[in-house]
């Protein structure tokens, strides 16, 4: 597994955090070739902000984990925004991480920050 920023190998949770990243924040229809890869989560970017449209983005982010994430059992998400930086958030993920490499489902808590420059 490799890094998409740096190319140099990174490890299985470090992977996994890359790839929940790259789901949410790929539009749904962008890609040539898997055109329903992706999540609704950037066309809710510019809602309101309320109750409907906070279940919306849980909604978006959670039914796109479990189609293209067949590594993670997600039990519980939350989005947590960056006060100081607009435009950023983070993901904080609980569930269990399931592989091939090991016998048993590993539980698993982990941090993805989406959105905002670099």
């Amino acid at each position: 597994m490799m890094s998409r920023t740096t190319g140099r190998r990174i490890g299985l949770v470090e992977h996994l955090a890359q790839s929940i990243g790259d789901i949410v924040t790929t539009p749904i229809g962008s890609r040539v070739a898997r055109r329903q890869y992706g999540s609704l989560l950037p066309l809710l970017i510019d809602q309101p902000d309320n109750a409907k449209t906070q279940a919306h983005l849980y909604s978006a982010i959670a039914s796109a984990l479990m189609r293209w994430e067949p590594r993670l059992s997600l039990q519980r998400v939350t989005l947590i925004r960056d006060a100081e930086r607009a435009g950023r958030a983070v993901l904080e993920i609980e569930g269990a991480l399931l592989s091939q490499y090991a016998p048993r489902a590993r539980p698993l808590r982990l941090a993805v920050t989406i959105g905002g420059a670099p």
